[in-house]
C-alpha cells in the first residue's frame, strides 16, 4: 500500500493539479514527506515554514488583528494560512499546520493543541477550506508527525470527495477492473 505522501502526489499527478504547504510547529516535516514520495516534483511547488507568528502575515497574509486576537494557534489562522500558501505559490491545494509541540505550552494553549487545514479544490466547490482540530498525546516528536499524517490525510479526504469519473477509470483499469 502507498504512503499517505505518496497517494497524495499520484491523485494530484492524475488530476493535474499541484500543491503548496505552509507549515508552522511541523517546521518543514510535511514538505520532506511529500518530497521523499517518487513523482513529487510534477504535484509539488514548495512550501513556507512560517515558525515566527509574525511571518505568518507578513508570508501567507494571515490577519494581524486574528494573530494578535487570538495567536498563532488557532483554526481560522491555519485556513489562512493554507488559503494563503495556495495563492502564494500558485497552487491548487494548500496545506497549513500551526498548533504546540511542546514541551510547554503557547498562548495559553496546552501542548498537543494542533490545527490542521487544507485549501482548494474546484471553482464549483463551496466553503473553501476544511479545518481539523486535533487534541494529540506524546512527546514533541510524536507530535509533530502526527500532525504531519493528520494533514495529509485531511487532503486525501478531500481529494477523495471530489474524484472524478476520469479518475475513477484509471483507478479501475490499474487495478485488473476490480
Amino acid at each position: 500500500m502507498n504512503s499517505p505522501a505518496t497517494e497524495v502526489v499520484r491523485l494530484l499527478t492524475v488530476r493535474g493539479e499541484t500543491l503548496a504547504v505552509a507549515e508552522s510547529l511541523t517546521g518543514g516535516l510535511v514538505a520532506a514527506e511529500i518530497t521523499a514520495a517518487p513523482g513529487a516534483s510534477k504535484a509539488f511547488r514548495g512550501s513556507v515554514t512560517a515558525y515566527a507568528t509574525e511571518l505568518k502575515h507578513e508570508l501567507l497574509g494571515v490577519d494581524a488583528a486574528l494573530l494578535a486576537e487570538r495567536g498563532a494557534v488557532d483554526p481560522q489562522v491555519a485556513a489562512q494560512m493554507a488559503a494563503g500558501v495556495r495563492k502564494a505559490l500558485g497552487a491548487d491545494w494548500g496545506l497549513a499546520t500551526t498548533g504546540v509541540a511542546g514541551p510547554e505550552e503557547q498562548d495559553g494553549k496546552p501542548v498537543g493543541t494542533v490545527y490542521v487545514a487544507v485549501d482548494g479544490g474546484s471553482p464549483e466547490r463551496s466553503g473553501g477550506g476544511k479545518v481539523s482540530s486535533l487534541r494529540l498525546n506524546g512527546d514533541r516528536a510524536e507530535i509533530r508527525m502526527e500532525s504531519v499524517r493528520s494533514v495529509l490525510a485531511l487532503l486525501l479526504q478531500e481529494l477523495a470527495g471530489e474524484q472524478t469519473g476520469n479518475e475513477r477509470a484509471q483507478d479501475t483499469e490499474r487495478n485488473g477492473g476490480f
